[in-house]
């Protein structure tokens, strides 16, 4: 992504005009649906995606807009999740956040408690730069309120960034723009005593689902996603 922005300001420079992205926004190659992959958003539509513990999409607060799929200013509309559950799987995605601005993934969460949070284990998003105080386990990639990331790796604020979340079993993979940032065992001594002293530590099913959906939060503040497409692991 960093190679094309320097080819489109070159370009810009010259006169000439910015080079076309690599990859078409919102689609899959065919060596990626060989592969097992679904995509979940086509630039067009949000069918693949209803708001929490809601039969239908919210109708406000989310919006599909230039072929992203926006949380929008002003009205909440509560996170909304993917109509199918997973167990062992690979999700990525592109985000984008506003100036100041937090959301989240959150995987593996169930619809029986009031909050997606409260099930399922979240890869944060946050405009870093903005919130430069923030403890290192509450900044964008971080497996939020338990993990930092073990680098730094996220784009300045305005740039895509991806997103890359690995499931299997107890072993939870984040990945932000191509970098390994956390990896850990949800049953390991490592997780139970960063759980212990977390904000989750009161929440006896957090984090223990092995199968659910997974959620893109509205935190109140602006983001969009594209690129959003999932595969099962076996």
């Amino acid at each position: 992504m960093r190679l094309i922005a320097a080819v489109a300001v070159a370009a810009a420079l010259a006169g000439a005009s910015p080079a076309p992205e690599i990859r078409t926004p919102n689609t899959l190659t065919a060596e990626e649906v060989a592969a097992g992959w679904v995509l979940l958003f086509d630039g067009a539509s949000s069918e693949h995606f209803r708001g929490y513990r809601r039969p239908g999409f919210p109708e406000q607060g989310w919006a599909v807009i230039d072929g992203t799929l926006r949380r929008t200013p002003g009205a909440a509309g509560g996170d909304i999740v993917t109509r199918e559950q997973y167990a062992d799987f690979e999700f990525v995605c592109e985000w984008r956040v506003s100036p100041g601005g937090n959301s989240g993934i959150i995987y593996r969460c169930t619809e029986d408690k009031g909050n997606s949070w409260e099930t399922g284990p979240e890869m944060q998003i946050l405009d870093d730069a903005a919130n430069a105080g923030a403890a290192p386990v509450h900044l964008a990639g971080a497996l939020y309120d338990l993990f930092p990331c073990a680098e730094d790796a996220v784009r300045p604020t305005g740039e895509w960034n991806e997103a890359r979340v690995v499931a299997r079993g107890d072993h939870v993979q984040h990945f932000l723009n191509g970098v390994k940032v956390v990896d850990v065992r949800l049953n390991s001594d490592e997780y139970n005593a960063a759980h212990a002293k977390s904000k989750w530590a009161a929440m006896p099913d957090f984090a223990k689902r092995r199968r659910g959906h997974i959620a893109l939060q509205d935190h109140g503040d602006e983001v969009w996603f594209r690129n959003i497409r999932v595969r099962v692991l076996d």
